[in-house]
């Protein structure tokens, strides 16, 4: 008999495994792809030499996690590279609010007031990041609660409302605009804040790196650890249901609700079944990457040495896009998330070309072509944009959904990261992992902390699942 078994692959599924084979379990994981990685998969999806990420290719959140900066990923082949910049925000006046390393440089590129104020607010958050990101990264207790009450009262506010009490000027409210912006959720909503926070926090403590040769390294670094520690991986396994799994004291599922109703409906109790039944995704997203014959040709320089830049204007137009998306409405001019990574990395492309990635936020499951909304968004920014493109691949929220179950209808967050689901994902309770089948848990991003490349969901249920053995 195995020790455990985890479904699924994604960054949740191996720092689960990793977890559990380093305190000395046996473990298998099972994958329904044919490779490993689920949102950290990468992939030729342009032309021959072009390495594209598949979903996730920034990830600040790797070296802030608690448990995967804590593992020898460098001595299985993982590398993180810093943009000389982590994000910009082009205006239409051919500037650009760029958010520097440096706190100080940050406010001083607003100047006055705003200047100040970013000061003021950010920069003793930055001094204590490590502290605070162990706290939000944290599982749902009354002690991590404790810990944010700091930053609790800035980061509870919606991003729109923050935006407009702290800065006057609209270089600043833009520039958290586009950083509250990855929530995919409305930013007049209550704790939109906290994404801008979070995330801009992040970019000065730790820079907004990018993985060397693409995110597959990192998911390839994980399975490495794991098979040092005796554990095993099995591609290309499809579980529909709880039956068709080997004996073991232990399953992890790295799967949403929806799937997890799939393969373990029979078993689980009624009530339990419709919490998660009524368990809520969030908007999908249009993807796209590109090859190119030249570096993007930005108006505005600092965007040049970014690695990520957020395109959609004032504040106004950014909460307009993701109201629209969020109530099933197309955006002509949506926000779009674009990151350039060979910036920074030149092993992703051929010599002098280069790579990008970007994606805009739809209605959940829509099937609409946004390839000429999100590249007109591009021109406005960087004028002669489309004369540099090679080639160009898209992908609509059914494409995303099909090559990683885990993106229902689109869906990158595993489930709407919006107030109510960040205390009741995938439900309300203080061990939202354990499941009512014995043995059972969920290690999902649709557990907490939620979105992100962190491990920290999958690090959390191994925990709780090895508290069990220890029990019994």
């Amino acid at each position: 008999m195995i020790d455990a078994v985890v479904v699924g692959a994604g960054p949740n599924g191996l720092a689960a495994a990793v977890a559990l084979t380093r305190a000395g379990l046996s473990v298998r994981v099972l994958e329904a792809q044919p490779t490993i990685g689920g949102g950290t998969r990468s992939a030729e999806l342009t032309a021959p030499g072009f390495v594209h990420d598949v979903c996730s290719t920034v990830h600040a959140l790797v070296a802030l996690s608690p448990f995967l900066r804590t593992l020898p990923l460098a001595d299985h082949g993982f590398e993180l590279l810093q943009p000389q910049t982590p994000f910009a925000h082009p205006l239409d006046d051919g500037t650009a609010v760029v958010v520097e390393q440096s706190v100080a440089a940050t406010a001083e590129s607003l100047g006055g007031a705003d200047g100040r104020t970013y000061r003021r607010v950010f920069e003793p958050f930055v001094a204590s990041a490590d502290s605070l990101m162990d706290a939000l990264l944290a599982p749902p207790r009354p002690r991590r609660a404790l810990r944010l009450a700091r930053i609790g009262p800035y980061a509870i506010r919606s991003a729109a409302g923050f935006a407009r009490h702290f800065f006057r000027e609209e270089r600043a409210r833009a520039v958290i605009a586009g950083a509250a912006a990855h929530s995919m959720v409305p930013l007049e909503f209550l704790a939109t804040a906290g994404y801008a926070l979070g995330l801009t926090i992040a970019a000065h403590a730790v820079g907004w790196p990018v993985a060397r040769g693409g995110s597959q390294r990192l998911a390839d670094a994980l399975a490495s650890l794991l098979r040092a520690h005796g554990g095993e991986i099995e591609t290309g396994v499809r579980v529909d249901s709880l039956a068709q799994l080997p004996p073991s004291r232990l399953v992890l599922f790295d799967v949403t609700p929806r799937q997890f109703i799939r393969i373990a409906g029979d078993r689980l109790m009624p009530a339990y079944r419709r919490r998660l039944e009524r368990y809520r995704y969030g908007p999908g997203v249009f993807k796209m990457d590109w090859a190119l014959n030249a570096p993007v040709p930005w108006r505005a320089e600092g965007c040049r040495r970014a690695g990520t830049i957020h395109l959609g204007g004032t504040l106004d137009e950014i909460a307009a896009s993701e109201r629209d998306a969020w109530n099933g409405r197309l955006c002509e001019k949506p926000y779009v998330l674009l990151v350039q990574p060979t910036v920074v990395d030149p092993s992703r492309a051929p010599a002098g070309r280069h790579t990008l990635w970007a994606y805009c936020h739809v209605p959940h499951g829509a099937t609409a072509d946004m390839t000429r909304a999100i590249e007109d968004q591009i021109e406005r920014f960087a004028p002669g944009f489309r004369d540099c493109v090679i080639a160009r691949s898209a992908m609509d929220p059914a494409e995303m959904e099909r090559r990683n179950a885990n993106l229902v209808g689109g869906d990158i967050a595993g489930g709407a990261a919006h107030l109510e689901q960040l205390f009741m994902r995938p439900v309300l309770s203080l061990n939202p992992y354990r499941t009512p089948i014995p043995g059972v848990f969920l290690c999902s991003s649709s557990t907490p902390p939620g979105v992100g490349v962190h491990g920290m969901c999958g690090y959390h249920a191994a925990r709780l699942a090895l508290s069990q053995v220890l029990r019994d």
